[in-house]
């Protein structure tokens, strides 16, 4: 068992949910029970997969949780650029967004790769 607030995965996982909700706040109201529900689970996902995979036994369940955090960042990013081609917010924040989720989805790789290898 990790402590996950030591982790800069996690970090940064906050940073894109501060930045999700940000980007979303912009949103037109039509979208409050669509894109920004959406878009705020899948944020809030990306980080609560990361400290209930650090919260696991082993290291087969905690690369588990790490491949759903990814799957969440994966998911966000699509609409995220959903969200730009519909021009539905900020396009300079939701491009900010993207780049946050890139860093993300690197830095789980490479923790995916420690705890299995």
């Amino acid at each position: 068992m990790r402590n996950p607030y030591k982790l800069r995965v996690v970090e940064n996982a906050f940073a894109i949910a501060k930045a999700t909700y940000d980007a979303t706040a912009e949103f037109p109201s039509t979208e409050r029970f669509g894109l920004i529900i959406q878009m705020r689970r899948a944020a809030v996902s990306i980080g609560s997969n990361i400290a209930e995979g650090c919260g696991r036994s082993t290291r087969t369940q905690m690369a588990n949780f790490m491949n759903y955090a990814v799957g969440s960042a994966s998911e966000l990013e699509f609409q995220a650029r959903l969200a730009i081609r519909l021009r539905l917010g900020d396009e300079v924040q939701l491009t900010a967004l993207c780049a946050l989720l890139a860093s993300e989805r690197k830095m789980l790789a490479t923790l995916i790769r420690q705890v299995t290898g």
